[in-house]
C-alpha cells in the first residue's frame, strides 16, 4: 500500500520519540493501532458492499439474458407441446385439473391389464 523502506520507518520512529517522549509511546501506539483498525473495518465493509452491488448487478444481467433467451426459443418453436413423461410401469401418467395424478384410474387400469381384480380388504381372518 505505502511504499516504505527501512530508512523512512526509522526516521519515522525517532520522530514519534523524541516528540511523544519513551513514556507515552505505549499508549500512543495503542490508539494508532486502534485507529488503524478501526479504518480496516470499514474499508473492508465499503469493499464488502461494493462487492455484493456488482454480484446483484451481474445477476440482474444474466437473468434479463436467461429470459430473453427463452422467450426466444419459445417464440421458435411455439408448436412444441410438453407430452406427459411414461411411469416406470410404461403406463403414462395423466393429471387431473387439480394437478394430481389419478393414482386410483391407473392402479384401475394395471388391474384390468393384469386380468385381476383389485382386493376390497386386505384383513386377515383367523383359522
Amino acid at each position: 500500500m505505502f511504499d516504505i523502506g527501512a530508512t523512512e520507518l526509522l526516521v519515522l520512529v525517532i520522530v514519534a520519540v523524541l516528540v511523544i517522549g519513551p513514556k507515552d509511546m505505549p499508549l500512543a501506539l495503542r490508539t494508532a493501532g486502534r485507529w488503524i483498525g478501526k479504518v480496516r473495518r470499514v474499508s473492508s465493509h465499503f469493499r464488502t458492499g461494493l462487492d455484493a452491488m456488482v454480484r446483484e448487478a451481474e445477476m440482474e444481467e444474466t437473468e434479463k439474458k436467461w429470459r430473453d433467451r427463452n422467450a426466444q426459443v419459445m417464440a421458435d418453436h411455439p408448436e412444441t407441446e410438453m407430452t406427459p413423461l411414461p411411469a416406470a410401469d410404461g403406463a403414462t401418467i395423466h393429471n387431473d385439473e387439480s394437478g394430481e395424478n389419478d393414482s386410483e384410474a391407473r392402479d384401475e387400469r394395471a388391474a384390468k391389464d393384469a386380468d385381476c381384480e383389485l382386493p376390497a380388504s386386505t384383513s386377515r381372518t383367523g383359522d
